[in-house]
């Protein structure tokens, strides 16, 4: 018989400053930036005994450099965590830091854990190229190298081509089916980087993110203070000559890490600390793979449902920001959301991307923004490559 599931709580949250690709970051590798995030969790709570830590979860979306050999291990090994604590990485592409907390927090609230660490690394500068042993031994052909930064690779024949296109003009079919202009997308990324920009000038990070050691980078890499609508509207569409997708209005290539700390009420006295905030629900969804960047109206009203919680309850939204064409379809398939909630403090197009930090980024930023309101309800949710989404409902 299975007990009560016990209650959730996010402890803390912190993250790297986001680097841009080739930027401040790149020299930093992945098992590094991951070891650091977690070193910061334990000394920002000194109540904590590390080897009370039941478990240390990791997302990681590419996994084919640096990175390999389960970079949580290697992340709980470098941070001089106990050897006694283990670590396990997850792989849900764009979600992987997400699906991070959430195996956390249900294996707390199951009893398998009392305290754990979920996280997510990325490293997009460093992903190297890849090549695939050949049919036969000395191949005369020149051999084909693959780049594991981003995107499909190595392709299975039998997959339909319709769901295998770039992501790029995945989000350009998304934008086409909502009617979403240029206009509207170069607007929006504007907002992200007027809103990051103030947040980052009004000290709201400060209790967020981390620095990286050796790094001189004070904030996060991408954020153009002085960018326009004119200078967005200059660039050129990236993925279709007559498209609406450029790289202004689209998240750019990073490297960073986030991690949070999570517990149940005998795990939280231990520590000594006043939680952020409650895990409320978890919600995981599919859809075809050439929409995905619509995969999130799905998520959030089935997380809406299994929280039971008006979306006119919310307090604060997480949306994270792939590209804006998808999150403003995603809202005007969601009349419901509040669309002055969500991401107050910038989001993707001007924060970053890096894949498997992203997830648990968005879910520490409404951990934070709940404990600075004092009380409420928050959204986070991400869509995923291959056409699927995550969502997750803090409360404080």
């Amino acid at each position: 018989m299975i007990e009560q599931p016990r209650d959730v709580y996010i402890v803390d949250a912190v993250r790297t400053p986001f680097g841009r690709y080739g930027g401040a970051l790149s020299g930093i590798r992945p098992d590094d930036l991951a070891a650091g995030v977690l070193r910061a969790l334990v000394e920002r709570s000194p109540g904590l005994d590390p080897a009370r830590i039941d478990d240390v979860l990791f997302g990681n979306a590419n996994g084919a450099g640096e990175d390999n050999r389960n970079v949580a291990r290697m992340a709980v090994l470098l941070a001089g965590l106990p050897v006694s604590v283990p670590g396990a990485t997850v792989n849900r592409l764009c979600g992987s830091g997400m699906e991070a907390v959430v195996q956390a927090a249900r294996a707390i609230a199951l009893g398998d854990a009392s305290v754990a660490v979920a996280g997510g690394v990325e490293s997009m500068s460093r992903a190297p190229w890849v090549l695939q042993k050949p049919d036969r031994a000395f191949p005369a052909k020149d051999q084909q190298l693959h780049s594991t930064t981003l995107g499909w690779r190595m392709v299975n024949p039998n997959m339909p081509a319709e769901w295998t296109i770039p992501l790029g003009q995945s989000a350009e079919l998304v934008g086409a089916k909502h009617g979403v202009t240029r206009a509207e997308q170069d607007a929006f990324a504007l907002a992200s980087h007027r809103n990051a920009a103030a947040a980052w000038r009004d000290g709201l990070y400060d209790g967020e993110v981390v620095a990286v050691d050796g790094v001189d980078l004070s904030r996060d890499e991408n954020i153009r203070d002085s960018t326009s609508l004119e200078a967005l509207a200059k660039l050129k569409p990236a993925f279709a000559p007559e498209g609406t997708i450029t790289a202004g209005n689209a998240s750019p290539l990073n490297d960073g890490a986030s991690a949070l700390l999570l517990a149940d009420e005998e795990g939280l006295a231990a520590i000594g600390r006043e939680p952020l905030a409650r895990v409320r629900a978890a919600a995981v969804t599919g859809i075809e793979p050439q929409y995905f960047g619509l995969g999130p109206v799905d998520a959030i009203r089935k997380v809406l449902t299994k929280a039971r919680v008006d979306a006119a309850d919310l307090r604060t939204i997480e949306l994270n920001e792939a590209y804006a064409a998808q999150v403003l379809s995603c809202l005007a398939a969601l009349p419901e959301l509040d669309r002055s909630l969500v991401n107050p403090r910038g989001g993707a197009i001007a924060i970053g991307h890096p894949l498997g930090a992203s997830g648990a980024r968005v879910a520490g930023a409404v951990a934070h923004q709940l404990a600075a309101a004092g009380s409420g309800t928050g959204l986070a949710a991400l869509c995923i490559g291959v056409g699927q989404a995550l969502a997750l409902v803090l409360e404080r």
